[in-house]
């Protein structure tokens, strides 16, 4: 019986050739010149660091476009608040790896609701469909891919 999985996962190799990108390029910025900031990264979070709101913003843009380039959805971040500490500000961004509790369900429920003629079971961070008919489950694919999630989806072990 035809089946994949629906998951969310950040490549941590991509994640950190992002992170290195971002750092060599603040470092050969004329404006960061003689400015203490960097990105720093802790299995999948990072700690932006720079001296001025400003730096701050432009260093998490470039994050943004970093991981466009290493294949990272950026809808996978999720900022979190600004904190002064000294004359540095720091923001914490954390990598949603993995599908949540409610996310799972309200991707079985978007399944349910288009009656095709397959089943969505929830394992773990992951959610497998199952179905008769490859095209049902191509169906699903293309559902999901249209709709409007907080988190980026990928579609992984296809089996006929």
């Amino acid at each position: 019986m035809p089946s994949f999985d629906i998951v969310s996962e950040v490549d941590k190799h991509q994640l950190t050739n992002a992170v290195d990108q971002v750092n060599r390029t603040v470092s050969n910025r004329f404006d960061f010149k003689g400015v203490d900031a960097e990105v720093e990264m802790r299995d999948f979070s990072l700690m932006v660091c720079a001296e001025a709101d400003i730096q701050l913003d432009q260093m998490v843009d470039m994050l943004r476009g970093a991981l466009v380039k290493c294949d990272i959805d950026p809808l996978a971040m999720q900022i979190g608040g600004r904190e002064q500490s000294g004359k540095q500000i720091k923001v914490g961004i954390t990598l949603k790896n993995g599908l949540d509790k409610a996310l799972s369900k309200k991707i079985v429920k978007l399944i349910k609701d288009e009656k095709l003629k397959v089943q969505a079971a929830i394992q773990g961070e992951q959610v497998r469909v199952t179905g008769k008919k490859r095209d049902d489950l191509q169906r699903v694919i293309t559902l999901l891919k249209g709709t409007a999630l907080e988190q980026p989806l990928q579609f992984n072990n296809f089996r006929d």
